[in-house]
This record gives structure tokens, sequence and C-alpha cells, in this order.
């Protein structure tokens, strides 16, 4: 055994309370500043791996239970909220923009990266599109959804409750409760079974 490993072994039992306990005054500091950046006040049965990115206003709702990973983006602009239901889980860098209204049903699960805005730009000719204000409509997500790594969903849009939502999919209309769609535009493939049924396409 090379001395960095004795010396490894020798270190070990001293540096597993270290990291352990880094960690959770880690999640206490990034559960004090979510606390400071949110009009309301998030509840402690929370768990954050890593401050999110408040931007605007602050009026974001979080509900119990809920697991944040790293690099999460959270924007609520004019009267924008973001209501986000009870057991949620939102992925490293998630980003959920609001100049309306974002809200997620309890136990759903956003994916890697995703992105969850309900406003667009105006578009017109010779003007900017940082300088030409914003069209917004709400986007409904319901409860136990599962949206994959990567998707994109666009204004106006609502998920039905059990949905799936494929990888890297962008979702330009309003999903059915208990459906399974992927692709861009997103277009449904099947439908979610209860234990025992068949899948229907």
């Amino acid at each position: 055994m090379t001395a960095k490993a004795v010396l490894a072994q020798c270190l070990a039992p001293i540096a597993w309370p270290s990291v352990h306990l880094g960690r959770r005054i880690a999640r206490l500091w990034a559960f004090a500043r979510l606390s400071a950046s949110l009009q309301e006040r998030p509840d402690a049965s929370i768990v954050i791996e890593g401050a999110p990115e408040i931007h605007g206003t602050g009026r974001v709702a979080l509900g119990k239970a809920l697991y944040l990973y790293r690099e999460l983006y959270l924007e609520t602009r004019g009267a924008g909220r973001i209501a986000i239901g009870d057991g949620c889980v939102l992925s490293r860098g998630v980003h959920i923009v609001a100049y309306h209204a974002v809200s997620i049903g309890a136990g759903s699960m956003i994916g890697e990266y995703a992105s969850i805005r309900d406003a667009n730009h105006r578009f017109g000719e010779g003007v900017a599109p940082r300088d030409s204000g914003h069209a917004a409509q709400a986007v409904v997500i319901g409860r136990h959804v599962w949206i994959g790594r990567g998707v994109a969903v666009l204004p106006g849009v609502t998920i039905g409750d059990g949905a799936v939502v494929g990888a890297n999919a962008v979702v330009t209309r309003d999903v059915p409760a208990g459906a399974v769609v992927a692709g861009v535009p997103a277009l449904p493939l099947a439908r979610r079974t209860a234990p025992g049924e068949t899948a229907s396409c």
C-alpha cells in the first residue's frame, strides 16, 4: 500500500463527518438565502442542495418536502407568480420564468435544465426583442407529471396529471392527463398505464 493510500485511510474517519457537516451547513445557508429572497417564507421541510437564483419580485410559493437541486433559476416579473406543489423535485439547472403564472402540481418531477416560461418577447420590425415587451399566458403543470431533461414548456400550455414529457421535447400545446409525449414539437406516443394495464398509443 502506498503512503498516499495509508494517509487517506487514516484521514477517512475525520473526512467523513467534515464532509457531511459541511453539506448540512451549506443546505442551511442555502435555505436562509432562499428565505431572504422570497415574499413567502418556504417550509422547513424543503431540501436544498444549493440556493436558487431568484430574480424579479420573489413571488414564488413553495410547497412542503420539495427537493431542490443546484443551479435553479426562478424569475417573476410584474404580477407574475410561480407556485410549486408539495413533494416536487426540481433537478439541476431548471429555469422557471413567470410574467403571469406558472404552477406545478404536487409530486411532479422536472428534469435537468428544463425550461418553463409563460411569456414570449413581442416582435416587430425595427424593434429589438429586448425592448418589445412580453405576451404572457399561464402555464399549468398537473400532479405527478414527469418532465424529462432539457424539455422546453412554452406559454399557455397545460400538462395534465400523470403525463410524461420525453427528454428535449418542446411542448407547444396542451398534453392530456396520463399522456406520454416527446419530440419537437411534442406529440403523443402512448398513455401511461396502471399496473396490469396495457399501454395504448
